[in-house]
């Protein structure tokens, strides 16, 4: 059964786990399919996670309302921020990852130099053990695989990434951990910690103020990056 955070009259805040299809495939159900059997009725995906990636997930409950939240999404108005730990020393500790993306081969992605269309996503990082650190991220775009090219581009890929070099694991160490937006003139925000060894990990080691990553100096992201 899948977890269910919060049940509006308009949205459900879910959580979806790792390695579950977002949509059918290969005629098993994915997690859209799932969701909608365990309630008895249609549902409507405001955003996506890639099948690797476990965390937070809004779905409305009526057109109406998956359109009016969309349009959040599409207007940059919805905050999200993802946790991941990956080994290896990255080209910098925190800051900006900007450019274009642009498929690569077998199913990848890579980060271009030019910024017509970016990607953009800020992050800082935290040691987390001999050679890995945790990742605390905020895209500002929603980009096919931007998290997992960014971080590669800082020559840390996630952990369990196989597709872009990571170390091996059970998984992918990457978890879409708070979400906040707007809703009937109320500002609502989730927070939802990994679970298993990813979940010790970021007890042990995220820095206490990543418990209100909204709250966190992140600098501002201009028009001059759009």
């Amino acid at each position: 059964m899948i977890t269910v955070i919060d049940e509006h009259p308009d949205f459900l805040i879910t959580l979806k786990p790792a390695n579950v299809d977002f949509h059918d495939c290969d005629g098993e159900p994915g997690f859209m399919s799932r969701l909608s059997r365990q309630f008895g009725k249609p549902l409507w995906p405001v955003h996506r996670l890639d099948k690797p990636t476990s965390g937070l997930l809004l779905v409305a409950t009526s057109a109406q309302a998956c359109a009016a939240l969309s349009a959040q999404f599409s207007e940059r108005q919805v905050e999200k921020f993802y946790l991941a730990l990956a080994h290896g020393r990255p080209k910098k500790k925190q800051g900006l990852i900007k450019g274009d993306m642009a498929r690569s081969r077998r199913g990848s992605w890579k980060l271009l130099p030019t910024t017509t269309n970016p990607a953009i996503t800020q992050f800082f990082s935290y040691g987390a053990g001999p050679g890995r650190r945790l990742y605390l991220l905020k895209p500002h775009t929603g980009k096919t695989h931007q998290l997992r090219v960014a971080l590669k581009s800082l020559s840390a890929p996630i952990e369990g990434d196989s597709l872009y070099g990571g170390e091996p694991s059970t998984r992918l160490h990457l978890h879409a951990f708070q979400l906040g937006f707007e809703w009937e003139g109320q500002w609502r925000r989730y927070q939802q910690l990994p679970t298993e060894d990813f979940q010790a990990m970021v007890e042990r080691f995220a820095p206490k103020e990543w418990q209100a990553p909204h709250q966190l100096l992140w600098p501002t992201v201009g028009k001059g990056t759009e």
